[in-house]
């Protein structure tokens, strides 16, 4: 079996290449990463990079056709990866986070590969009253990046051939990383719990948010690059996550609170209404995909969370301006000088890498 990854140098990269190294020993997997956020580590004893067969550097806005070559499986998760970065970079969230997946699809069914593998979202739901979103209810995207990822989705469901393509819609992500974000809801209110003993709630509490734990989001990629035709269809988008993991924002900070304490709950009550509010229905991955369902609770993401930070000696009171949040790190970037403004790493960039 040979596994192409592409984004493999983020957050949920480590967590996704040592699940597959541990399920398929001998399987040949290739990494592509940019190397935007190669150097936020949390201390890992080795480099998430040593459970590889071999890591690739380059732009999937110009990747070798040659690379998907006796290919398997793509799993493409290469993308600006967030709201806030999507809104500071909206041409160029299009051109990586559409243009370029589609691109990487074509070449991949061209080269024969079997399984293609797309990390979408559920935040294309957007706000969403009512019952749960269901797959095919009504999409309301509210962001370029969600708008992104409804775009690849449709052009992905208009190719031609044999290859099985999935797109997992996935919940919102949360848990301990080698490669940590906090720009995540639940990672953010376990930092500020940890660091200033206060959860402070941007908005009023009330938004709901699905949530999905990254040792979860593994098991569904491994789930969707191996999924055979039959089992859902040449073409498939399915919700990942679990009906168990639908919270208010509010109840996940009382739920850090109580894991740690001794924590300040500060909710905004007067904030102005959240943009993404949305309940999602899971049970058509539930019934496809009985094997790989989520095994990790709310308390299960806290404390491997809690656990992970302690051991890293996290106690950053700043870390809204740290480097485990993804739009600075590109700002740094920026600044420094090493990106231009279409995002592309300017020659001799490696030499200001700090």
């Amino acid at each position: 079996m040979k596994v192409l990854i592409t984004g493999n140098m983020g957050y949920v990269g480590p967590v996704l290449v040592r699940h597959l190294r541990r399920r398929f020993p001998d399987a040949e997997l290739i990494g592509f990463d940019n190397a935007y956020f190669a150097h936020c580590l949390t201390g890992a004893p080795t480099l998430p990079e040593a459970s590889l067969t071999r890591q690739v550097f380059g732009d999937v806005r110009s990747i070798d056709p040659g690379l998907f070559h006796g290919v398997d499986a793509v799993v493409h998760m290469a993308a600006i990866s967030n709201d806030p970065m999507g809104d500071r970079f909206a041409r160029v969230t299009a051109e990586i986070n559409q243009e370029a997946s589609v691109q990487i699809a074509q070449q991949a069914q061209a080269a024969g590969v079997r399984n293609f593998v797309f990390l979408s979202s559920c935040s294309v739901y957007g706000v969403a009253a009512g019952p749960p979103r269901r797959e095919d209810d009504e999409l309301n995207p509210v962001t370029a990046y969600a708008a992104s990822k409804i775009g690849t989705e449709r052009a992905l469901a208009g190719l031609n051939g044999d290859m099985t393509v999935t797109c997992l819609r996935f919940a919102t992500a949360c848990g301990m990383s080698d490669r940590l974000r906090l720009d995540l809801v639940l990672n953010d209110f376990v930092a500020g719990a940890l660091s200033r003993g206060e959860i402070t709630v941007l908005s009023d509490g009330t938004p709901w948010r699905p949530l999905i734990d990254v040792a979860d989001m593994a098991r569904a990629i491994e789930w969707a690059a191996t999924r055979p035709a039959e089992r859902g269809g040449r073409f498939l988008t399915v919700n990942a996550g679990s009906d168990e993991r639908n919270h208010q924002v509010r109840d996940l900070a009382h739920a850090v609170a109580a894991a740690l304490p001794g924590t300040k709950v500060s909710i905004n009550t007067s904030a102005p209404v959240d943009s993404r509010s949305y309940r999602v229905d899971f049970s058509r991955f539930a019934e496809l995909a009985p094997e790989h369902q989520p095994q990790v609770t709310l308390e299960g993401s806290i404390n491997r969370l809690v656990e992970g930070m302690r051991g890293m000696r996290f106690a950053d009171a700043e870390f809204r301006h740290s480097p485990f949040i993804r739009l600075q790190v590109l700002q740094q970037h920026r600044e420094a000088g090493r990106l231009t403004d279409d995002l592309v790493w300017r020659q001799g960039a490696e030499e200001t890498v700090p």
